[in-house]
């Protein structure tokens, strides 16, 4: 009795463990959180057996309108505010679920080698550099023309630093992404992004120039659970990882600063 007993436990210990249903986390986030999301998913899969992360890296303005347009997802983690109150307009996120869990700050890169012997900020307007920037769509252009625009209101960079700056500009990226291959490879001779850009194996891609407090826009990254999503104790442990000590130190050991509480 006691081994029938015993093979029926087993049984449906196998039978519980058997029809676990394993389950895909969408994720939605900014291209900057690449290297940090994805070393936050190998933590979040660890501790949560069954579960994995497909994460959907884009522009957040790209991400938002994809939501509007009732794409899948169980979290979005944006580079602005402003996507994040888009897909709250769409009726994809509850306002009073969102959370800030990051900052970031701009910082000029260049490639290796320095082809253009840029030196201080005034040279982006020198005749003839090669800038790529983000589309002003993307919160990373749209920081980059708030940039210019500070620097034009400083006598050292003068009222006309701005369009003298744009005029080298040969092109509009989607993602921050775009702008740092762009230049990592030699295509540009200057771009924009984040310093969490510059971390990691970029680092040794690519020279940067800091951009001082005053002059600088520091970026705000929200992230909140999809209201419908169809996995939302998970999506909510994904969160709740972001926010947590471990999370914050893998995201400052990518480069970000922590969230303004």
């Amino acid at each position: 009795m006691k081994r029938i007993i015993l093979v029926a436990l087993l049984a449906l210990l196998c039978l519980n463990a058997c029809t676990r249903e394993s389950v895909t986390l969408t994720v939605m986030a900014a291209a900057s959180l690449t290297e940090a999301f994805e070393e936050l998913a190998k933590q979040f899969e660890a501790q949560n057996p069954g579960v994995s992360v497909s994460f959907n890296f884009a522009g957040s303005q790209q991400l938002a309108q994809q939501l509007a347009e009732g794409a899948p997802a169980d979290v979005f983690a944006s580079a602005n505010q402003k996507q994040m109150t888009a897909a709250v307009d769409s009726g994809r996120v509850e306002e009073n679920s969102i959370e800030s869990f990051a900052q970031n700050r701009l910082v000029v890169i260049y490639p290796q080698g320095n082809p253009a012997g840029l030196e201080v900020l005034e040279d982006l307007a020198g005749p003839g550099l090669k800038l790529v920037l983000a589309a002003k769509e993307v919160p990373v252009g749209q920081y980059s023309l708030d940039f210019l625009e500070k620097a034009g209101q400083v006598p050292l960079f003068g009222p006309s630093f701005p369009q003298s700056v744009l005029k080298n500009v040969v092109s509009y990226e989607e993602n921050v992404r775009s702008v740092l291959n762009k230049v990592a490879l030699g295509e540009a001779d200057a771009g924009i992004v984040y310093s969490s850009d510059v971390s990691g194996e970029a680092a040794s891609k690519v020279g940067q120039l800091n951009i001082p407090d005053e002059l600088n826009v520091i970026a705000s990254y929200p992230i909140a659970v999809i209201k419908d999503s169809q996995h939302t104790t998970q999506a909510q442990a994904f969160v709740a990882l972001v926010l947590s000590p471990t999370g914050q130190e893998i995201l400052a050991k990518h480069g970000f600063l922590p969230a303004a509480r």
